[in-house]
């Protein structure tokens, strides 16, 4: 049963709010720090969130239903990247508010993609990432201005995702915006998702990072077995590779890469879970899965 908490007189409020924008961005930084906790995964990768991934936050009466999406990808057409830009469309289809989230500065062919997709009427909040890599602040304005004739923007607000600066009055600033209406969450939720779909994107994760330059673009990684008990998770995950060369890169010399990925990803189960976790990692090589609809389905892409 859901908790209700409202302070004061004050009606409950709730909405889903959709987080988008061409890749890296920050979106999943954005989300992260909005909740406080990191279940979205974040490199310096474009393309690293693949899946629809929501978050939850209550605060005062409010209650947010942030949904991270993947970054709109104008550039590959296959069949990972359709059901990557559909998941985009159909989130900003079906939610009270959107979070448009660009760079400071930087405002180019591949935002104005994004802006297009936006439906008619909907209510979106500029936000303005990075603000803190912009060297000369004084551009900031001129750049606000010009971004107000873009757009009908409810709201522009300049923040710092990795540094967590001005993100509460983000947070003030998208409140209005959400419908009156009863929590759907519990008070303490922070994701929908399972932690079966957690385990996947935190091993996912360390391969972005453990690769880097090297990462093969078809890979992805499959849960086989997920048992959960008393203070203690079992699970056996499989890493997907596009071609047999990539099978040893993932691997690395004597197995050590493989080892790093897997130490890392438990690590964070651990602390996300709160629980021991005992993980087996492997790769596997599915040739053209990346390009096979039944396989992207399959494999949890929507």
């Amino acid at each position: 049963m859901t908790e209700f908490n409202t302070p004061g007189d004050q009606p409950a409020r709730t909405g889903f709010v959709a987080i988008v924008g061409r890749p890296n961005v920050g979106k999943s930084t954005l989300l992260n720090r909005l909740i406080g906790q990191k279940i979205s995964i974040v490199s310096r990768k474009a393309q690293t969130t693949r899946h629809r991934v929501t978050g939850v936050l209550t605060e005062g009466a409010a209650q947010f239903i942030f949904v991270d999406t993947p970054g709109f990808q104008t550039r590959h057409k296959n069949a990972l990247n359709r059901a990557m830009n559909r998941t985009v469309t159909q989130v900003l289809a079906d939610v009270d508010l959107v979070l448009f989230v660009i760079e400071s500065g930087r405002y180019g062919p591949d935002d104005e993609q994004v802006v297009k997709l936006l439906p008619e009427g909907a209510k979106v909040i500029l936000v303005i990432n990075k603000v803190d890599l912009l060297e000369d602040k004084a551009r900031l304005l001129p750049f606000l201005q010009k971004m107000s004739a873009v757009y009908p923007f409810a709201e522009i607000v300049p923040v710092s995702a990795e540094k967590g600066r001005n993100t509460d009055q983000l947070v003030k600033a998208a409140e209005p915006y959400l419908p009156e209406g009863e929590w759907i969450f519990d008070q303490d939720d922070i994701t929908d998702r399972s932690e079966r779909f957690l385990a996947a994107e935190f091993i996912r994760e360390k391969l972005f990072r453990q690769l880097g330059e090297e990462l093969p673009y078809g890979m992805t990684v499959e849960i086989e077995k997920f048992e959960a008990e008393a203070g203690l998770r079992r699970i056996h995950a499989a890493v997907i590779v596009d071609k047999s060369a990539h099978k040893a890169m993932v691997i690395g010399k004597g197995g050590e890469r493989l080892k790093r990925i897997g130490t890392e990803a438990r690590l964070e189960m651990e602390k996300l879970f709160d629980s021991k976790v005992f993980l087996e990692v492997w790769v596997k090589v599915k040739s053209g899965w990346a390009d096979d609809e039944r396989a992207i389905k399959s494999l949890g892409y929507e």
